[in-house]
């Protein structure tokens, strides 16, 4: 009974981790997301600068180049915070726990592996003396 209720927790635990990995992931796709959105942002203020420094001399171009860096900022700040998402103290206790109940399990099957070679010896041994 030990060995299914170890495996039963080995499958729960993993199933946590796996569904918080998987929101980990979906927020780091979010975050690049918006992170290009800024960039393309970022881009298109430059064109635009480029265009009003062209077209109006010097004043024009430093609204653009302006909004251009603040974009370019917001871009490499969410670009860092989807690179550095790390697992959560949940996924790594999860993880611990199923670890530690797979080796339960591993355990457990190894020891009654054990007892029933051990009684298939003894059985041999009894049915021989028996026989004798």
């Amino acid at each position: 009974m030990r060995p299914l209720r170890l495996a039963r927790i080995a499958a729960e635990a993993e199933g946590l981790r796996l569904r918080h990995r998987a929101r980990r992931a979906a927020i780091r796709a979010a975050l690049a997301i918006i992170a290009t959105a800024f960039l393309i942002g970022a881009v298109t203020f430059v064109h635009i600068a480029a265009w009003f420094w062209l077209r109006l001399s010097l004043e024009g171009q430093q609204v653009a180049l302006t909004l251009a860096a603040a974009d370019l900022v917001l871009a490499v700040l969410l670009g860092l915070l989807a690179t550095r998402a790390t697992p959560s103290q949940i996924e790594v206790e999860a993880l611990a726990v199923r670890q530690r109940a797979v080796e339960g399990v591993t355990s457990a099957i190894t020891w009654s592996t054990l007892a029933v070679q051990l009684l298939r010896i003894v059985g041999r041994l009894v049915s021989r003396s028996r026989s004798s």
